[in-house]
């Protein structure tokens, strides 16, 4: 069967609203992790993953920060107007604008976008005991986002300094509360770096700075990625087929320490997360399109060209195609984008243990997971319902070893 043929209904499960974890323990280790191993199932505590991998793994995380990333206007008439602020426009760099400090424009999604016909809105914040305003204001569309335009008068203060104080943390819409002062810490790993998502890579929430030293003092060496999680990651398939749906954009960084180490370390990749599969699958990909192309310009993985670009070269000269490219242009890091999307049928080319959160049904990150361990994963569900394994981004984790 042609991939893009894959019914989507196929990859359903009821999952009750009551296994759906509204709020993180208190311990971020104490979790469940179901343990998958060449198709055999049990089940320990998260804490015990240093005892489960081996000493020649290389983990990687994915370091990215979640922003503060939904505004709350009100208009005259008292219309709340929420703002999300999905990803940059102008500057379109990360760093450049957050570090902003008089305006800035993103790409968001708008609620109760009906209620906002035309002006500007605007909110007053007090920052460190100083006053100030917060101007947004709607100028043009891009598909199915709008961009907005923030300005404020007080060039004491970063956009990135707003955010963090007037902002209100994105937890995942399935949660269906309010988010909490608490979630500003639990909706984020400990070892988070570079502010961008807006959806935090819920496998690394499991992971706390004792257990990272175990992992050291065990002779595990973990490495860092970024990949900017956005909010299609929550995004369902509506669609009969998987061809049909649209794969959304994440936007990723690599630098050339971590390519050597994987080169150094293949066969004992351990991806923490989808994000970081997805991100390291995507560079072997860029680095067979630069084994035809050296000039490559544009760093773009599409949502199924993987599925048709030749596969004949290994991982490892894939990888240094890229440290090639790097050397040649005086670069200590490869940035890009990716729309791959992986489904049953795709090869994996770089990880080879995946840590990750138990996911939606009929969603693209379940596909993953089928893609990863084949048809067995009915039976991990099957086994974490029957064993009360709470689901989702604040649920337990697992890590599957095909």
């Amino acid at each position: 069967m042609d991939i893009k043929e894959i019914l989507i209904e196929d990859f359903y499960y009821d999952l009750s609203n009551e296994k759906i974890a509204k709020y993180p323990l208190k311990n971020r280790e104490e979790s469940k992790l179901l343990i998958y191993k060449s198709g055999d199932i049990s089940h320990k505590h998260f804490y015990d993953i240093p005892e489960i991998l081996s000493k020649d793994d290389l983990v990687i995380f994915n370091s990215t920060k979640v922003i503060q990333a939904r505004l709350i206007f009100h208009k005259k008439t008292g219309a709340k107007i929420e703002i999300f602020c999905l990803e940059p426009y102008e500057p379109a760099d990360y760093e450049q604008i957050f570090q902003t400090n008089k305006k800035c424009k993103w790409k968001c999604n708008v609620g109760n976008s009906k209620k906002w016909k035309s002006g500007k809105l605007s909110c007053d914040y007090h920052f460190k005991g100083k006053a100030l305003t917060l101007y947004a204001e709607r100028i043009t569309t891009d598909n199915n986002s709008q961009i907005i335009e923030f300005t404020w008068e007080n060039s004491n203060f970063s956009f990135a300094e707003i955010l963090e104080t007037g902002g209100e943390t994105p937890i995942p819409p399935y949660l269906n509360r309010n988010s909490e002062e608490s979630d500003k810490f639990r909706y984020q790993t400990v070892y988070s770096k570079q502010k961008g998502s807006v959806a935090a890579p819920t496998a690394g929430l499991h992971f706390t700075e004792n257990l990272i030293k175990e992992l050291h003092n065990k002779g595990i060496n973990t490495s860092e990625l970024i990949l900017h999680v956005g909010a299609g990651t929550f995004k369902p398939v509506k669609t009969k087929t998987i061809d049909e749906h649209k794969m959304h954009t994440e936007h990723f960084i690599v630098t050339e320490n971590l390519i050597t180490e994987l080169i150094s370390n293949l066969n004992h990749i351990v991806s923490v997360g989808t994000t970081s599969v997805r991100t390291l699958e995507s560079l072997y990909w860029l680095g067979v399109k630069l084994e035809n192309n050296t000039n490559l310009n544009n760093f773009h993985i599409y949502q199924w060209e993987v599925y048709k670009l030749p596969a004949k070269i290994s991982a490892e000269k894939a990888l240094n195609n890229i440290l090639k490219y790097l050397k040649i242009n005086h670069k200590k890091y490869i940035e890009a984008t990716t729309q791959i999307i992986i489904v049953p049928g795709y090869q994996f080319k770089v990880i080879n243990k995946l840590i990750t959160n138990f996911h939606q049904p009929k969603s693209t990150l379940l596909l993953l997971i089928a893609a990863f361990i084949g048809n067995n994963w009915g039976k991990m569900y099957h086994y974490a319902i029957n064993n009360d394994f709470r689901f989702l981004s604040y649920g337990d984790s697992s890590i599957l070893i095909p």
